[in-house]
Formats: structure tokens, sequence, C-alpha cells
């Protein structure tokens, strides 16, 4: 097995964009409390900060996961309830969340997951809300899920797995909306 990138250029990049009738802030407030993001994520259940100051740049959060054996189940991906680390890249109040997955040794991959906020376009109140995925090299879990996939059945992998990636960043997105706009 090899470190270099499976592809050339990035292997996703999803997103997902929806308006909410609040102000930035407040959504801002929202998506970066991490430890609720059970109640808007398809996979995510919660989890806690455990280093740094929580939602700050450095800060280190580890979340709880859920996978059921339904998605993409012919793909070796982990399944039942896992624990993943994350790292705060990006926290600027108002306007962008993000965090990069960790690997086992702890070292930031490139696998970022962001929230982008800006007010929404003419003749719209509230805020534009766009929740973004992007991963450059393959990580840690990816070299591992595609080690012994032939070239065609990587294609496959990552064709399916963008889509049930798509599906449940616009099924989060309409959940932040309802969890804001019911508060």
């Amino acid at each position: 097995m090899t470190d270099t990138p499976m592809k050339v250029g990035s292997l996703f990049e999803v997103r997902a964009e929806v308006t909410i009738a609040a102000p930035p802030e407040a959504v801002y407030a929202t998506v970066s409390d991490l430890p609720r993001c059970g109640e808007w994520s398809a996979e995510c259940n919660g989890g806690e900060w455990i280093s740094g100051t929580p939602g700050a740049v450095g800060a280190v959060f580890r979340g709880e996961n859920y996978r059921s054996r339904e998605v993409v189940a012919w793909a070796p991906v982990v399944r039942g309830t896992w624990t993943t680390e994350a790292e705060v890249v990006a926290a600027q109040p108002g306007r962008r969340f993000g965090w990069a997955m960790r690997d086992s040794a702890g070292r930031a991959q490139e696998s970022v997951w962001s929230y982008e906020l800006s007010a929404a376009g003419p003749g719209a109140e509230g805020t534009a809300l766009v929740h973004s995925f992007w991963m450059g090299r393959a990580t840690e879990g990816i070299r591992g899920i595609t080690a012994e996939m032939s070239e065609a059945e990587r294609a496959e992998f990552f064709s399916a797995w963008a889509a049930k990636l798509a599906s449940e960043m616009q099924a989060t997105v309409e959940r932040v909306k309802g969890v804001i706009e019911q508060s």
C-alpha cells in the first residue's frame, strides 16, 4: 500500500446550502457547538471537546459516530459505533467554522469539514449556510478501505461515497435550519 493520492486533485469536494431565518452570529453559535452535532448529523451523534478552548482554532473534538450496515453496503467501511478526533482549523464567528479529521497519530489530515456563513442574497433575510467537505489526499481510513480494491472498485466506491456525502450533507443543513428556526 502506498501513501500517494489515489487520483489527481481532490478525492471529494462536496457542498450543500440552505438559507436560515437567523443572523450569521446565531447560526455560527449553533454549528460551532460540535457536541450538539447529533441534533443534525447523519453520522455523528455528538461528542466532547478533549483539548484546547472549545470552538477555537487548535481545539480537539472527539466525536461518537454511528453508521448502519446499509450505507454503501458492499464496501469495507466501519459499521456500528466508532470515535474520531477532529481539530478546529477555522473559527471566524459569523463567517466560517471548520475542522480537519485527525489520523491515529493525532495529525490533521486533508479531510476538512466546514460551515461558511454569509448574509442571505438580495431580497432575502437571514443567513446563507454552506456546508462543505473537501478531501485532498486519501486519509488513513480511505487508504484502508480501498487498499484491496481494483481501480474499477475504487472508482465505484468514490462515486457511491460522494453521493452518500451529498445526500447526508443536504439533510444536515436542512436539520440545522430546523433546529435554529424552531428555537
